[in-house]
Formats: structure tokens, sequence, C-alpha cells
């Protein structure tokens, strides 16, 4: 079947079955799938939530045909057999983000409006993922039989620790190639490091500061962050934080951000940010909460990483990114997490010691938690130029392969990339949200655009040499 008739032949299949897949979506998006590690037991080792959406996943699979399997909870994949065991791998993941404050639309429902669909998990990856098993059933009923198999794997632990595809890369080989619809189109090529860690102030007894939290995922700016605390002085609202009395010498103090993503922190405003400049401006907190305090306003006042001396560029990936994603008081102790995307001109050692020696400053302490190496494959490789050339033969764009600051899938395997769904430079309604923030969404055009992507770039990747 030439380039044509498998175009049109992905018309007529969104037109029949449009319908279906929306309703894939919706019973994926229903499911509540955050991690939830304290509920964890054998064939569920992330919590029941992904454990649950990675069963709805693979019984939809199963249901059109693909011989699927488990991976004892980890993971899940559905296979479309070819003349060859060579694979190519097609990943997406089926575990969300926390819901988080703010959302106008139910998280755990689909919404269709106005030609977008919302819900947590639309856009990142539920939705991508229902999309591109589709354009594989497509190209396994009307291609078949095919030179490669084709191996949908269903993650259910990218959005923390891709403990799914550790576990899965140390029973099964890897695939030839491999994308992840998790992403934005044209092809991502490369990913840049990604390290996190915890920045724990002292324990102060009997602070000024009684209440303090904010955020909802370390790899997300905080679109909202709330104090309760304690003054000598009355507290006026401000353009960016209200404040209500509570009696006694007592405030309520709320601030109102933007979220989104740790990988675009220029699209957004944080909310703990905002309430720390707040706080010290108005001379809240003991001498050790604001030198605590100073330390947050130092890190979370440019998102660069020089206000703790981390700052680091090179070609491919630019500068780095560093978000405080989540805020909180335990114990006496405030605490502040933090994210950073790093290029090859650094390294996660290098940045721990810098903000520990910023931390100490401050009477506090830094503990680094995870690190992923950047990636980078090359943008001319056979595969990835298949890539490319259906996306430009779907969309008419021209745009170049790019790098990244996000984190998928991609980075973990030896021959890979990530490929849409999202279209560069798309404006979308303010009323719908990024990925990890509130009223998540995405246009149904862009997933049909998506689709036909996809059914292109598999009949291409066919007539590569892997």
């Amino acid at each position: 079947m030439d380039e044509r008739d498998l175009l049109a032949a992905a018309d007529r299949y969104l037109e029949d079955h449009w319908d279906a897949m929306l309703s894939d979506i919706e019973t994926l998006v229903s499911v509540e799938s955050v991690e939830d590690l304290g509920s964890a037991q054998p064939g569920a080792p992330f919590g029941p939530g992904p454990r649950a959406a990675l069963t709805c996943a693979l019984d939809i699979a199963a249901g059109y045909g693909f011989d699927v399997c488990d991976c004892e909870g980890y993971l899940g994949y559905a296979d479309a057999p070819g003349r060859s065991a060579t694979q190519i791998g097609v990943i997406g993941h089926v575990d969300v983000v926390p819901a988080g404050p703010g959302w106008t639309y139910p998280p755990f429902s689909l919404t269709r409006k106005d030609g977008f669909v919302l819900g947590r998990g639309t856009s990142d990856d539920k939705g991508p993922m229902v999309v591109a098993l589709h354009a594989v059933r497509l190209i396994k009923d009307a291609c078949g039989p095919l030179p490669y198999t084709v191996r949908l794997l269903f993650g259910a632990n990218e959005e923390t620790n891709m403990k799914d595809v550790e576990h899965y890369r140390a029973h099964h080989a890897d695939p030839a190639f491999l994308f992840t619809p998790d992403a934005e189109f044209p092809v991502g090529y490369g990913e840049a490091g990604i390290c996190s860690g915890t920045v724990e102030g002292p324990i102060v007894e009997n602070g000024d500061i009684v209440e303090f939290e904010g955020g909802a995922a370390v790899n997300a700016v905080p679109g909202q962050a709330r104090a309760v605390v304690r003054s000598d002085r009355a507290l006026a609202s401000s353009d960016c934080v209200e404040a209500t009395p509570l009696g006694g010498g007592m405030f309520d103090l709320f601030a109102r951000g933007k979220s989104a993503h740790a990988s675009t922190p220029e699209l957004g405003r944080n909310a703990i940010g905002l309430l720390v400049g707040y706080m010290l401006e108005n001379g809240v907190g003991t001498p050790e909460e604001r030198a605590f305090l100073n330390f947050e306003r130092a890190l979370l006042s440019v998102s660069d990483g020089s206000g703790v001396g981390i700052e680091a560029v090179d070609d491919d990936f630019g500068a780095l990114t560093c978000v405080g994603g989540v805020a909180s008081l335990e114990g006496g102790r405030l605490r502040q997490t933090i994210d950073c995307r790093y290029p090859t001109t650094t390294s996660a050692s290098c940045i721990a010691r810098r903000v520990e020696a910023a931390a100490h400053e401050a009477g506090a302490a830094f503990s680094l938690d995870h690190d992923k190496k950047p990636f980078l494959t090359s943008p001319d490789s056979e595969a990835v130029q298949a890539l490319l050339g259906a996306y430009r033969r779907v969309t008419g764009r021209d745009d170049a392969a790019f790098t990244m600051k996000g984190g998928t899938y991609a980075r973990l395997f030896p021959c890979a990339a990530s490929f849409g769904p999202e279209m560069p430079d798309e404006v979308r309604p303010a009323w719908v949200g990024t990925m990890h923030g509130p009223d998540e969404g995405i246009s149904e055009d862009t997933l049909k655009d998506a689709f036909r992507i996809y059914v292109l770039s598999l009949a291409a990747l066919m007539k590569c040499s892997l």
C-alpha cells in the first residue's frame, strides 16, 4: 500500500473508529493511576491505580486482536507479530501525576468541549498511547504480514522513577528501534539530564510559620501555595497573595501562580516563590525560618539555577533549568524539592555540591534523590529520518528534529526517539491546561493528525534496515 492509499485508509479509520478511540481514552482517564507505593503489593508494584490502568490498557489491546503480556504489573506489552522477530517498539505510560488543585473540569473523567478533550492523562500520556495503539492496529490489519514485529509497551511508572522499564529490560531484549508518543513533534533525538532532590531546613520550635504547603509534583511548576503564619503586624493582600486574618495574630496566606511542566518553566509562574517573596517582604518568620526563605527566594526567583550557582549551558540542550516543585512543613522542618534539567557541561554531582553549599549557608541540607543522565541519538539515523519524513508529509511543515528538557522513556533505550503528539507552536484556549497542570487537555485534531503521522511512520519504519 503506497502512502496515498495509506493516508486514505487512515482517514477512513478515523471516520469509522474515532468514537471508539475516545471511549478507550475515557476508560483510561477514569482510572486515578497515581503512584501509591504505600499500597504496593505483588502484581501491583506501584500501587492499585497504575495496576488498574495497566489492566485496562491490556484489555483494550487484547480486544483488538493483539497478543498481550503482563510483566508482573511493572509494565505490559501487546504484540503485532511480523515475519521477523526484530521489533519496532512504541512505548507509552498509563500512570499520571496527581490531579492537584485548580481544576474546573473533573480530572478523572473525559470532557469534550469545542474540539478538545480534557482530563488527567489526555495529553500525558493516555490519549497519545491510545492513538498509537490504533495506528498499530490499522497497520497490522491493513498491511500485514509485517516485515518486523511491532511491540506496544504500556509503562506504569514513568512519572516518578521509571522502574517499570528497568524491570522490563532486565528480562527482555530491546527493540531495534523505539519511539514514545509522549512529547512533541517533529522528533526529539535528545533529552537533557534530569536530577531531583530535597532541601531540608533545621527543626524550628514554635516558629512563626505554622503551616506551609505548595505544589503537587516535584516535576512541575506549582500553581498554588498556602501558609498559615503568625505575625505582629497586620498582613494585607497583595497582587499575588491573598491574606486572610484568622484572629490572634494568625493569617492564612494563599498564592496563585501558573502551573507548567518542569521542562518548560518559562510557561509557568511559581506560586511557592510568590508566597516566599511575600513573607520575606512582610517580615514573617523567625531568623532561622527567614534564612530558609531567603534560600528559597534565591532558588525560585530565576529558572536557570543561577540563584544557587548551578547555571550551565551547552549547544545541544541550551541552559539548565531549575524548578522548586513541592514545599512543605513537617515536624518543624521546612522542605523544598528541586528538579533540574541539565546540559552535558555539568552533572548531578556538581549540581548537588553547589546546592548543598548554598543550603548550608541557610542552615539547611540537600540530598540528591534521583539522576538520569543526558540522552542523545543521531538525528541523521535512518529511523529518525523515517519519523521526520512522515511528520513532514502529513503536516506540510519543514521543522527540524530537536532536543528537549523533558524526560521520556526514550532515554532508557539504546536506539529511540520521542515523537509527538503535540504540535510545535500550537495555540490552545486559555481554559485548556498543559500536561501536569489543571484542566490538562489536547485538541482532537491534534490527536487525529498524530494518528495519521504514526500510521505513515510505522509503514516507513518497516522499510528501514533495523
